[in-house]
């Protein structure tokens, strides 16, 4: 039944503005968007702009590109459940895969706290937007 619902739509969609295609349903996040290395995440720790609620912790650095970069830390000791770690990964990098303009040329890393998978799927929206507004008011002030 799936294959149905696809039946119509093209082989391949562009993904995530980075010029590299991607078949449809794929679930990926392209390599361009994600922070690989283990230097990428420690230069984002030892020098960045912070932001954060009860829930999160999100940290920012330039990255001199024209596009974010992201990395997400989240604990088993936070978030016991795997399914509920994944749950909350998909929903972070969907919240940047949308707003990836207004972000712009940033390397982000968002730590999550304990208590974060509580949340439902509208408030973590609301608390990682807000999150992301903090952050971009205190990183333009170190500017």
């Amino acid at each position: 039944m799936r294959r149905a619902v696809h039946a119509s739509l093209p082989e391949q969609v562009q993904d995530f503005g980075s010029g590299a295609p991607a078949a449809i349903g794929s679930g990926r996040f392209p390599r361009n968007l994600r922070l690989l290395s283990a230097a990428d995440f420690k230069a984002v720790f030892s020098d960045a702009c912070k932001a954060g609620d009860s829930h999160f912790t999100l940290l920012a650095r330039s990255n001199g590109l024209d596009h974010p970069r992201l990395g997400m830390a989240i604990s088993r000791k936070a978030v016991r459940r795997a399914v509920a770690r994944n749950r909350i990964k998909r929903q972070l990098r969907e919240y940047l895969r949308l707003h990836q303009t207004e972000i712009g040329g940033f390397d982000l890393v968002i730590l999550c706290r304990p208590g974060v998978d509580k949340l439902d799927k509208q408030t973590l929206r609301q608390r990682i937007s807000a999150c992301f507004s903090r952050l971009s008011e205190r990183c333009r002030a170190n500017d």
